[in-house]
């Protein structure tokens, strides 16, 4: 008998240098988009969550970060690889992956 990985939604949030430029900024987001696409998930949505927020703390000296919102379906190994993928993105400054409810 096989053992079939479970299906579960996750919210990927995504901060970017708000002082990029429109495009490179979405360019990165449709990059993290791939990195979902090409870890095994798929994606039901991705959007802009804030344009421009003051972050609490600077992260590679910037001040404000622009927020991405992607929300994707995967099994939990492909939600692994795909956390390692974005952690060798050096143009995203943090990112999280939460299980959605």
């Amino acid at each position: 008998m096989q053992k079939t990985e479970t299906i579960k939604k996750y919210e990927l949030i995504v901060i970017v240098d708000a002082k990029l430029s429109n495009e490179e900024k979405e360019g990165i987001r449709k990059e993290a988009v791939d990195i979902v696409v090409k870890g095994g998930g798929k994606v039901i949505n991705s959007q802009v969550w804030l344009e421009k927020h003051k972050l609490t703390f600077r992260i590679k000296k910037c001040g404000d970060g622009t927020y991405y919102l992607v929300n994707f379906e995967a099994d939990n190994q492909a939600a692994e690889k795909i956390r390692s993928n974005l952690r060798l993105n050096e143009k995203i400054l943090r990112y999280a992956v939460i299980k959605a409810g």
